[in-house]
């Protein structure tokens, strides 16, 4: 064998191996990224998760209203991609604790009464006026002593939360929660979920838990396409705030 053919060899030989190393390479990374996406979102596969959203008022029978559907289907494709399946529920048919499945619960606490009993048990921190009269304050958002006012079409705002429900009983899945002061908010926060998972997990960690503020803007011309991050309220929102005692001095 001359030289020639065997440098010839010998370099399609190591083209062969370097192809195969590469091809085991990308597998492997593949299937890194999938299991921290599992682990983050509390879905490994065939395992099974709630989505629970509101009713939607304007209809007669049992039905999702436009922007809760869409947001369905944002987190439809996480669960897909997986391997997992999942249940919807109306709010008000969801009669169990959390912790066992993955839960995604959509919707404002006025109309989603689970979401607002998640509210009151894991983000005591956070009032949402839930009064129906139209006002200044009508959906505005309390948090770490700011309020958040709704300028429907122009400024909405949605709480985007992971809570992880870790326990000795073993029922460790997280339970995501999008609050907004409109159906289009919640729609944006499901995608910002879907879009920007890897990053939340690099920050807060795969079994971490957060609550973030953010701004849907313009959403009469750009729908739920710009996103903002307003705030990390994490911490405010999860202590209860202080109520003043009552003056009990005696009187002058």
């Amino acid at each position: 064998m001359s030289d020639v053919v065997r440098t010839l060899v010998l370099a399609l030989v190591a083209c062969a191996l370097g192809a195969v190393g590469g091809w085991f390479l990308r597998g492997y990374l593949t299937r890194r990224r999938l299991q921290r996406k599992q682990r983050f979102f509390g879905l490994p596969k065939e395992s099974d998760c709630l989505l629970v959203v509101p009713r939607d008022p304007g209809a007669r029978s049992w039905s999702l209203a436009r922007h809760d559907a869409f947001a369905l289907l944002e987190l439809a494709a996480v669960v897909k991609e997986c391997g997992a399946h999942a249940e919807v529920l109306a709010h008000d048919t969801a009669w169990q604790g959390f912790g066992a499945r993955t839960e995604f619960c959509i919707g404002g606490p006025a109309a989603n009464l689970r979401l607002a009993a998640h509210l009151r048990s894991m983000l005591p921190g956070v009032e949402i006026n839930t009064d129906p009269t139209p006002g200044p304050d009508q959906g505005a958002i309390t948090v770490g002593g700011e309020t958040y006012r709704l300028e429907k079409g122009a400024v909405e705002y949605v709480l985007l939360a992971r809570l992880a429900a870790a326990g000795d009983s073993g029922n460790d899945r997280p339970v995501f929660l999008s609050s907004g002061q409109r159906g289009i908010a919640n729609q944006a926060a499901t995608r910002y979920l879907a879009r920007h998972h890897v990053r939340l997990a690099r920050k807060y960690g795969v079994d971490g838990s957060f609550c973030l503020l953010l701004r849907v803007v313009n959403s009469q011309s750009y729908g739920s396409d710009v996103v903002e991050l307003v705030a990390d309220v994490s911490k405010a929102a999860a202590i209860a705030p202080k109520v003043g005692r009552p003056d009990r001095s005696p009187a002058a």
